[in-house]
């Protein structure tokens, strides 16, 4: 009976395809409002889709009732229209919701018109409605698991694709690409920044979970009324900041009060062709944290710091001829110099103060002082602390190894 159950779908194949196909469109307009309400599936694209997999489905089925199974029907040639649907709705932005919902209402019409054709001119016995009804549905089932699983492939590549091209424009703004007008205007459209504003970088070493922080400090901003793009790159996390009218000093609370993370952010700038000099600023600030600390450092609250990063040979320089031996000493004897200089650099020269602070007597403050005058050749005691000190001392911070 299986001959003749295959005969009679071969013969509704070749006369009801376009009835079914155009019953189809007609059904998924009036029943999936995600397809006339979203409109972004043209209708003849849709047709064409539904004759396809109506076709397949309806070749499918006439296999499996030949073989008696679905697994051994499955051949490539079979599953192009299934993928080709799961593909193109994903690009088009449907929901898979309504993707599927329309394979099922694909499967129930199929049975419902084989079913009046074969009650119609007795084309199926008993046997074969069996037949074709054990394996109509495993069919369909099979086919919208194609869809979903192109579906799924295409979501994927279109993420890996958006990160890509949303990448690309970073790397063009820190690179001063925004410089020109289209290409600035094209940013900020995906970007999510407006075209023309105040805006300011964070610069944020990188945490673990970095989309759930870059998530919870987005909206953590968006309270205070500044927007924030925020992107991976290399060891880093960045956000571009949309102040509006807001003062660098509102971001920069919200990231203290957060205080899980080390950053440096940039001063206020007019253009997006001006993140180039932003990022810098933020990726110097950064570099002023100690390691060892978590800490948001502002780029106009570092500037010696940072002044001193951009020229490391004279960083090197001023550590070497101003702390050189005094570094080459012991451990403990370095130690309690460099404490003393730092605290006595600190408190603007007063010797009683920086005792106060190292816990020892002032006249221990001025002899250390004295011995690491001895060392670099140069008098210390009873005159203010020369900038010279002090900067390299911020050197010596910045690098320990100088």
């Amino acid at each position: 009976m299986t001959e003749g159950t295959v005969g009679f779908l071969a013969r509704h194949r070749q006369e009801r395809v376009p009835v079914l196909t155009e019953r189809l469109v007609r059904t998924i307009q009036e029943q999936n409002p995600g397809y006339t309400e979203v409109q972004v599936v043209p209708l003849a694209d849709l047709r064409q889709s539904c004759h396809d997999n109506i076709e397949r489905v309806l070749q499918l089925l006439a296999r499996a009732v030949e073989l008696s199974g679905v697994d051994e029907v499955f051949e490539e040639e079979y599953l192009d229209a299934a993928r080709a649907t799961g593909r193109r709705r994903a690009e088009q932005g449907l929901p898979l919701d309504d993707v599927l919902r329309s394979f099922r209402v694909g499967g129930r019409l199929i049975w419902e018109d084989l079913m009046a054709e074969a009650h119609g001119d007795g084309g199926l016995d008993a046997q074969g409605v069996r037949e074709v009804g054990t394996w109509l549905w495993e069919v369909v089932d099979a086919t919208s698991a194609q869809v979903a699983a192109s579906y799924h492939a295409a979501e994927r590549n279109l993420v890996r694709e958006d990160e890509q091209r949303r990448a690309a424009l970073w790397e063009g703004l820190l690179h001063g690409r925004a410089q020109d007008p289209a290409f600035a205007l094209e940013a900020a459209r995906i970007l999510g920044l407006p075209v023309k504003g105040r805006y300011a970088v964070v610069a944020m070493a990188q945490l673990e979970g970095a989309g759930n922080v870059a998530a919870h400090l987005a909206q953590r901003l968006q309270l205070r009324a500044v927007g924030s793009s925020w992107q991976r790159r290399g060891d880093e996390l960045l956000a571009i900041l949309s102040l509006g009218a807001a003062p660098v000093g509102v971001p920069l609370e919200v990231l203290r009060g957060w205080s899980r993370g080390t950053a440096g952010v940039s001063v206020a700038v007019d253009t997006l062709a001006d993140l180039e000099t932003a990022h810098r600023q933020a990726a110097l600030a950064l570099r002023t944290v100690p390691a060892e600390r978590s800490a948001v450092a502002a780029f106009d609250e570092c500037l010696p710091d940072a002044l001193l990063l951009r020229s490391p040979d004279i960083a090197e320089r001023l550590a070497a001829s101003w702390l050189g031996p005094v570094l080459a000493l012991p451990r403990a004897e370095r130690a309690a110099l460099l404490g003393t200089l730092e605290t006595w650099v600190a408190t603007a020269g007063s010797t009683t103060r920086t005792a106060e602070v190292v816990h020892c007597h002032r006249n221990t403050v001025i002899n250390r002082l004295r011995r690491v005058g001895e060392l670099v050749g140069r008098a210390l005691v009873d005159q203010p602390p020369p900038l010279e000190l002090a900067l390299a001392l911020r050197a010596h911070r910045l690098d320990p190894g100088t």
